[in-house]
């Protein structure tokens, strides 16, 4: 009979778990990390809300001189939007912390709306308001991932364009009766410009059918851009 090698065995178990070990004591500082990441992300982004609730206040007894149709407000969601978006990656859409975020950043795009709305009225602007409702729920809406694509390339063309973006299956009652208002249905995604519904995946083309203002901002982009530059 062969003599068993019991030194061999303890050796190859000694190696295996440590391993082991090691490959948790990785995974736990790995989590460790991605936990304070987040967290950062988070305090970042109750700071961002806090700054911009405080400017909303500031913005209403601001002069029409010192508003524009593209507000400080507004400009600052369009970063705060980015950040939401990330910590959404990072923790997952049904995370509590990301929609507790989720529904304060709606009640601020909320307020941003209506705020621009009187300003335009007291001011005489014009600015161009497009709301969007999407559903991150999985089968929900096949077109929502495609149409927010589109809309990121439409503000980027169309600086000027208000865009506001609404979880249709959010549980806030603002948002609620806002898609009360607005008609909204469960056929998403979908627009509304100047109160009236368009459902369903639209492309660039034709959202600037919907609204044929776009054409004057582009030119007067143009106008700007060149004049800028000196052409």
């Amino acid at each position: 009979m062969r003599t068993i090698s019991w030194g061999k065995y303890v050796i190859v178990f000694i190696i295996t778990a440590f391993i082991f070990s090691t490959a948790i004591i990785a995974n736990n500082f790995f989590n460790e990390k991605r936990i304070e990441q987040i967290r950062s992300i988070e305090e970042g982004i109750s700071i961002d809300i806090l700054s911009l609730e405080t400017q909303f206040d500031l913005l209403q007894e601001q002069s029409c001189k010192n508003i524009s149709e593209d507000s400080v407000l507004s400009r600052e969601l369009d970063t705060l939007a980015t950040k939401l978006s990330y910590a959404e990656a990072q923790l997952g859409t049904d995370n509590p912390e990301v929609l507790r975020l989720k529904r304060h950043y709606s009640l601020l795009e909320i307020k941003d709306l209506l705020l621009m709305q009187k300003v335009s009225e007291k001011c005489g602007l014009e600015p161009i308001f497009l709301l969007y409702f999407y559903s991150n729920t999985e089968g929900d809406c096949p077109d929502c991932r495609r149409q927010g694509f589109v809309l990121t390339e439409l503000a980027k063309q169309y600086p000027q364009l208000r865009i506001y973006s609404f979880d249709y299956n959010i549980d806030l009652s603002a948002v609620e009766t806002l898609i009360s208002i607005q008609g909204v249905t469960d056929e998403l995604p979908a627009l509304v410009v100047d109160n009236t519904l368009y459902s369903g995946f639209k492309t660039i083309e034709d959202i600037e059918e919907i609204i044929p203002q776009l054409a004057t901002l582009a030119t007067s982009t143009a106008t700007s851009t060149e004049q800028d530059t000196g052409r």
